[in-house]
C-alpha cells in the first residue's frame, strides 16, 4: 500500500470512527434525557394524585359566598391546599425550575424550565359541588411543554403526556377522533377568565353562534382542560377558546398533540402562548373549524 493511500485510508477510518462516536453519544444523551423525563413524569403523577386526594376530601358541600372577596378566599383555600403538596414535591424534582405564580398569566415564559401548575382547575366548580375539576402540572422547557399530568380526583383518572412519547389515560394510549365532517362533530368552548373585556366576550358569543350553525353539538363550560382531554381521547372533536392562560391550555395542548390532534390559533395559524386564541381539533375537521371561527 502506498504511503498516500495508507494515509487516506487511516484518515477515513478515523473520521468514520469519530462520526460514529458522535452519533452514539448524541443518541445516548437523547435516550438518557427521554428516560429522565419519563421518570420525572412518573414522580409528577404521584405528586398530582396526592394533591388531588387532599382536594377530594374538601369536596361535597356547596360553599356559600355573598361577596367577591368571600369567593376569592374560598378559591384560595382550595389552591393553597393543593399547592402545599405540589410546590415542595415538584421543586424537589426540579430545583432549578421556575414556578409560575399566577395561574391566570399568559404569554411566553423566560428561558429555562418552568412548572406551570393549576392546583384546582375548575376551582369554582369544586366550590359548587360540581364534578368538573382537576389538578394539573406541566413542565415547560424553553417555552415548549415537555410533560403534563391531569388528574381527575372524583373519577380517579389520570391523563399524561410526554413529548414524543404519546398521550395516555391510566397507561392506555389516547387517539383523537377520525371525524372528517364538522356537521357531525361535538365541539366545545370555555370562558378563559372572569371579567374579560367586552371585545373578547362578544367574540366568544359570535363564535358559539357560528358553531351552532356548522357543528352537530356545541358544549360550553369550564374548565378548558377537561374539554381538551376529551378531544385527546376522541370523545369530542374540537375545542376553541379566546384569550386564555398558560395553565388552562398547555396541559391539554400537549395531550392533544401527542394523541395525534392539531393545535393552532382560531384562524389556523401556529399557536404560541402569546396568541389571542386557541384551537385544538381532530385533523379531519381542523381546517373546517378554523374556517367557521374566522367568519
Amino acid at each position: 500500500m502506498s504511503e498516500t493511500l495508507q494515509t487516506t485510508t487511516t484518515t477515513t477510518i478515523t473520521a468514520t470512527a469519530t462520526a460514529t462516536a458522535t452519533a452514539t453519544a448524541t443518541a445516548t444523551a437523547t435516550a438518557t434525557a427521554s428516560a429522565s423525563d419519563a421518570d420525572l413524569l412518573a414522580q409528577t403523577v404521584t405528586a398530582v394524585r396526592t394533591a388531588g386526594s387532599a382536594l377530594r376530601e374538601r369536596f361535597g358541600e356547596v360553599v356559600r359566598y355573598q361577596t367577591r372577596e368571600e369567593l376569592m378566599r374560598a378559591l384560595a383555600a382550595n389552591d393553597d391546599t393543593a399547592l402545599d403538596i405540589l410546590r415542595p414535591r415538584l421543586t424537589r424534582l426540579r430545583p432549578d425550575a421556575g414556578w409560575v405564580e399566577d395561574e391566570l398569566d399568559g404569554g411566553a415564559l423566560p428561558p429555562g424550565e418552568w412548572w406551570v401548575v393549576d392546583p384546582a382547575e375548575g376551582n369554582v366548580n369544586h366550590l359548587h359541588a360540581l364534578p368538573e375539576w382537576a389538578v394539573t402540572a406541566t413542565l415547560v422547557r424553553e417555552n415548549q411543554p415537555v410533560l403534563t399530568v391531569v388528574h381527575l380526583p372524583l373519577t380517579g383518572e389520570t391523563y399524561t403526556a410526554l413529548s414524543g412519547a404519546g398521550a395516555h389515560l391510566d397507561g392506555r394510549p389516547l387517539r383523537v377522533s377520525q371525524t372528517a365532517n364538522l356537521d357531525l362533530s361535538i365541539v366545545a368552548t370555555s370562558q378563559a377568565r372572569p371579567d374579560e373585556d367586552e371585545e373578547v366576550v362578544r367574540r366568544v358569543g359570535s363564535s358559539i353562534t357560528a358553531m351552532l350553525f356548522d357543528a352537530l353539538v356545541v358544549r360550553t363550560a369550564v374548565p378548558a382542560t377537561l374539554h381538551l382531554v376529551n378531544v385527546a381521547a376522541g370523545r369530542t372533536d374540537v375545542f376553541w377558546q379566546f384569550a386564555g392562560a398558560r395553565a388552562d391550555l398547555l396541559p391539554g395542548a400537549l395531550l392533544v398533540l401527542e394523541a395525534g390532534g392539531r393545535i393552532s390559533d382560531a384562524e389556523g395559524r401556529p399557536w404560541t402562548p402569546q396568541s389571542d386564541s386557541f384551537l385544538a381539533a381532530a385533523p379531519g375537521v381542523h381546517v373546517e373549524a378554523a374556517s367557521t371561527l374566522s367568519r
